[in-house]
């Protein structure tokens, strides 16, 4: 081989490697520093946001302190890096942040073109619409014509825009760069209607100075899986935050809470056992301790506490489970067994 092709050669196993370097061990990053960087949305309620006392709360945030529990036993060891929508990626795949849950949708581009790892379902949405009382409209059917505040660079447009074109009707785009933004337009009434993810309608609802005068149309126009990403690279990471999300659901589906996991330490059951880390290392796989999924439940609790205290009914965003119910209730919650 000529003295030029080998050093090209050599240069691009140099480039691979500090590649694969800058993307692996993130972990022990993690480790070394004591705590999880989560980007998350600024002020999501019900997902993430700050409550009154200036604490972070949510859904989404409850799944990072899920994280750090499982890695330090400690749910707290966690920082919350707000993220705009246009930023969020870039965060992620500079290594700014360790983990996004912002309410991401999971497509096709996003996982292969961007460089990103889904690591599972969390919350399955949809896209829909929210509008005045006073517009007098009870259907997504109704709004040929409206004026439609949407956020820029998000899958809300492209879905917008089929939604219309299918059932042969216009509308006037009002584009925004933050939902803030589109909570003040909105509220001004200088756009009819506010349309983004269903949850993220209940959420934007809570915050209106009148949220009673507004109601969410009864249309679904799209397929909003929310999933969790991290960076591709990193096996192992991607494992501890795919099975973490797991073990919260597995542990609902065998009736495990943060109340009795204590006592569920005595059952018989062997998949039960598996999932505590009793008589068994199966941590050891993934760089954790045999009692990493305890350290979760305990900590925070299985998917349904999570769901149940940061958007459920009884709740300000008052959702039902609907599609995020377990699997055996009805639900496309379902999680691969831990053995």
């Amino acid at each position: 081989m000529k003295l030029g092709r080998w050093l090209t050669v050599v240069a691009l196993i140099i480039t691979v490697f500090m590649v694969y370097s800058a993307y692996a061990g993130t972990l022990d990053a993690v480790k070394k520093k004591g705590y999880v960087n989560a980007g998350v949305s600024g002020k999501v309620v019900g997902f993430s946001a700050p409550n009154a006392k200036g604490v972070w709360a949510g859904l989404d945030v409850d799944f990072d302190r899920a994280v750090a529990a499982a890695i330090f036993n400690d749910p707290n060891k966690v920082r919350f890096t707000p993220l705009a929508f246009k930023e969020a990626f870039t965060a992620l795949q500079s290594g700014e942040v360790d983990i996004l849950s912002r309410n991401v949708t999971w497509t096709y581009q996003r996982d292969t073109k961007l460089g990103l790892d889904f690591i599972g379902v969390i919350f399955y949405d949809g896209q829909g619409f929210m509008v005045p009382k006073k517009l007098g409209v009870k259907s997504a059917l109704e709004l040929n014509g409206a004026s439609v505040c949407t956020q820029s660079g998000t899958t809300t447009e492209l879905n917008l825009s089929d939604y219309f074109a299918a059932h042969n009707m216009t509308y006037k785009p009002v584009v925004y760069e933050s939902a803030d933004e589109a909570t003040v337009i909105f509220e001004s009434g200088r756009c009819d209607v506010y349309t983004t993810d269903s949850s993220g309608l209940a959420a934007r609802r809570t915050t209106l100075k009148n949220p009673q005068d507004y109601i969410i149309l009864p249309e679904i126009i799209s397929k909003e899986p929310l999933s969790p990403a991290v960076r591709q690279g990193d096996q192992q990471w991607s494992d501890i935050v795919r099975w973490t999300l797991f073990a919260l659901i597995n542990a609902e589906e065998m009736g495990i809470t943060s109340k009795n996991v204590d006592e569920m330490l005595k059952s018989k059951n062997p998949a039960v056992k598996r999932l505590l880390g009793v008589g068994s290392n199966l941590g050891q796989y993934i760089g954790l301790t045999a009692d990493w999924a305890y350290r979760i439940i305990k900590h925070v609790g299985n998917y349904g506490e999570i769901f149940e205290r940061n958007v459920g009914p009884k709740t300000a965003l008052g959702l039902q489970r609907g599609p995020n119910a377990l699997w055996k209730d009805g639900g496309l919650m379902y999680a691969p067994p831990i053995r």
